[in-house]
């Protein structure tokens, strides 16, 4: 039997002939030798667990043996925290490291804990899991001591064992357990343990996953596999809103293992029995878009920007009345406007994803930082019930933030449930950079009064920044061409940070939440706060040269908060920070400089300060950071190794997005689709770091994934300044914006 959608020539079927219409759905396809054998279902379905926050049996397992399974919906996106993660619920349950394995991110078998983003992994997910060790440590404390007939206060455990404090034989987790449930629900009130009987947590232990990565022996998203899988890519619009108006699939069919084609609405994908065969197809196949032109003039993105209209204002924050402070008489008035770039994710490995339907039931394999609401998103796409769609998190090549994972994922469910095959999507770099989610461009205008003697009477900042739709969540590109169901995009909490945490006795924030964004957007590293501090940071500068007051000296002057002044004391003392209200002169062609910038992120978390050394080249504008100090203060640390790699990630990363990191587009699309176009640091640009961890063992802790990002730009910033007397206000700092803010000076 065969089937075929013209008369140029048949498509055979060995197992099963498809070929459906109705509507705007089309597919087609032939399958041969790949679909043998016998169909494999979603791997090891566990027997039912409860998933519920609330249960000890939602987060932990301990089997016979008394190895214990840890539950996270906190997924490692390559930043240790899986590691972190072992170390809390070792350390609370008084059991060897090695003893413990983190399942992450399955959304049969873990507590949804919320997206694996806002530096709230540990300070929160870290935080649930420790509190049900705790519960689960109680218990097995007084059914241990039940069973060896003694008082439940006369017993302790070590290494697992429950036995008597003052010695003698004991009685193992396993035999406690046996892999049987908790059956507790989690109690907040459960008792920790002392931090000074930690003998795992506040030690720097070794990542779990390096060895399997650095020998190869690491299964990346990139490298699973189904069997009878199918390879597929998606044909991409020509325009961001582009309509396919015509395709002719007739030379795909002449290249070996080429399947067919997959189209509803404005998405069209081809499929092949291997990898090449489907880029082949993709490269080959003929399609006709509609024209779109609907883009800003990049020249004239901040006009664009302004020009937006406004869906409403709100005051972040608001002390004393800023207005009537700004019209002081004879008060010294500072102003500046700052901007921040569109900047793209730029995974170093494109995204990739795996689906495949068996009796009604989809799961897809994804490095999504977020695989339960990426389960209720394609549910809701597909229009199934949410308890029939598993997504189990594979690591990947990481993300910073809402990148394509979820995009791909979502493109391989649609096609695996319009095939009933296993299916492979894998993202191209053009995909990737063209059309994952973008961070919003943002833009600032500042204002700032002081008196004779340099006390700041008045503070007001504005930020045009993206509207905020009531679901967090980004909507599938797959769903928006397909014209399936789906939400609108929310572009993170990018208002954070923008209050600042200086006592001046009057401040007005206010954010004027724009109607619309040139992309679809997301958040994307450090949301709001990176764009926000950069702004704030570098007006403090502003504000103290125009008092005549020393950077460090004059925050210092101006909190009222003694753990940030000890943070940015022993910064100084890292540093060897020399008093200075003016910039270095330059010597030569390279001028050197230094630059202070410091946060309380969202002013109830980590603090971090930061000194940038730079030498700016004043005949080509280049800027070379060659030392990064951090001052970093973020409460009880977990694992004093994994947070140092925390912080210089942060580091390395955004210096190259401030420096060199800018999304480039035409009236029609991104034109910035490779790394040519959207150049990354290289190695010989990266900075030497130099960090201080200020560890505080008895208070709980906070997040490390982002904050030290948000003091970076306005760091360099200042050291440029520092360098040149020249403001940079607008990021990246591009050696031609180097050398524009000189010639101003």
């Amino acid at each position: 039997m065969t089937r075929h959608i013209s008369e140029e020539g048949p498509i055979s079927a060995t197992r099963r002939d498809f070929f459906k219409t109705g509507g705007a759905l089309v597919v087609t396809y032939s399958l041969g030798a790949c679909t043998s054998g016998p169909r494999v279902a979603a791997d090891q379905v566990a027997p039912p667990k409860t998933v519920a926050l609330d249960q000890v049996d939602g987060f932990l397992a301990i089997d016979a043996k008394g190895r214990v399974t840890v539950y996270s919906g906190k997924v490692d996106l390559g930043t240790g925290i899986q590691t972190a993660m072992a170390q809390i619920a070792a350390e609370e349950l008084s059991v060897p490291l090695d003893r413990v394995t983190v399942i992450q991110g399955d959304t049969l078998l873990t507590p949804d804990q919320g997206v694996t983003f806002g530096s709230q992994s540990i300070q929160n997910g870290g935080m649930q899991i420790r509190q049900a060790a705790a519960t689960a440590r109680q218990a097995l404390l007084a059914e241990g001591a039940a069973k060896l007939g003694v008082e439940r206060g006369t017993v302790g455990v070590r290494d697992g064992v429950v036995a008597p404090k003052a010695g003698g034989k004991g009685i193992d987790y396993g035999t406690l357990i046996g892999g049987g449930n908790f059956r507790l629900t989690v109690d907040p009130k459960a008792t920790l343990k002392d931090p000074k009987d930690y003998t795992i947590v506040g030690k720097p232990i070794a990542r779990i996953d390096i060895p399997d990565k650095v020998t190869g022996r690491f299964t990346y998203m990139h490298d699973f596999k189904r069997k009878g899988m199918l390879h597929a890519r998606v044909v991409r619009p020509k325009a961001m809103e582009s309509t396919l108006q015509s395709w002719n699939d007739s030379d795909c069919r002449k290249l070996p293992d080429y399947v067919g084609v997959v189209k509803k609405g404005n998405f069209l994908a081809v499929l092949g029995r291997t990898e090449w065969a489907a880029i082949a197809a993709s490269r080959t196949i003929e399609t006709t878009w509609s024209d779109w032109a609907g883009l800003p003039d990049q020249s004239k993105l901040w006009e664009y920007v302004r020009s937006t209209k406004v869906s409403k204002d709100e005051d972040l924050q608001k002390v004393g009345d800023a207005a009537e402070a700004l019209k002081t008489a004879n008060a010294k008035t500072v102003t500046a406007s700052y901007n921040f770039a569109i900047h793209t994710h730029g995974s170093i490995g494109p995204s990739c994803a795996v689906a495949e339907i068996v009796n009604g039931e989809l799961t897809c394999w994804s490095a999504s930082q977020q695989t339960h609401l990426l389960r209720k998103q394609i549910a809701k796409m597909l229009s199934m019930r949410p308890d029939d769609v598993r997504c189990i998190y594979v690591e990947g090549a990481g993300c910073y933030g809402r990148n394509g994972h979820e995009d791909a994922a979502a493109d391989a469910a649609l096609i695996a449930r319009e095939t009933g095959l296993p299916v492979r999507v894998q993202w191209m770099r053009e995909d990737e950079h063209g059309w994952d989610p973008k961070g919003p461009p943002t833009l600032f205008d500042y204002q700032a009064a002081l008196d004779d003697k340099g006390n700041v009477l008045g503070w007001q900042s504005e930020v045009f920044i993206p509207d905020r739709p009531k679901d967090l969540a980004v909507a599938l590109l797959t769903a928006e061409l397909a014209n399936l169901p789906h939400e609108e995009s929310h572009p993170g909490n990018i208002q954070g940070s923008l209050a600042i945490p200086y006592t001046f006795p009057n401040i007005r924030v206010i954010a004027h939440w724009l109607a619309e964004t040139p992309f679809r957007p997301s958040w994307i590293r450090t949301p709001g706060r990176l764009q926000n501090t950069f702004a704030n940071e570098s007006f403090v500068d502003e504000v103290a040269a125009a008092a005549g007051v020393d950077p460090l000296e004059f925050r210092l002057k101006n909190l009222n908060d003694p753990r940030g002044a000890e943070l940015l004391e022993a910064l100084a003392k890292l540093a060897a920070w020399k008093p200075r209200a003016s910039q270095v002169a330059a010597s030569g062609d390279v001028a050197r400089g230094r630059g202070l910038a410091y946060i309380k992120y969202d002013l109830v978390r980590t603090y971090v300060g930061a000194i940038a050394d730079v030498e700016v080249n004043l005949k080509t504008g280049k800027v070379l950071v060659t030392k990064f100090y951090v001052a970093h203060d973020c409460g009880q640390i977990i694992n004093p190794d994994g947070l140092r790699n925390q912080i210089e990630g942060n580091v390395v990363q955004t210096v190259s997005r401030t420096l060199i990191e800018e999304l480039t587009f035409d009236r029609s699309r991104v034109t910035s689709v490779d790394w040519a176009s959207y150049p990354i640091l290289k190695f010989p640009e990266v900075p030497d770091v130099a960090v201080k961890l200020i560890d505080r063992p008895n208070e709980k802790p906070w997040g490390a994934g982002e904050p030290t990002s948000a003091v970076v730009p306005a760091a360099i910033a200042n050291a440029i300044y520092n360098a040149t007397g020249a403001r940079m206000r607008s990021v990246p700092f591009t050696p031609a914006k180097v050398q524009a803010a000189i010639k101003l000076m």
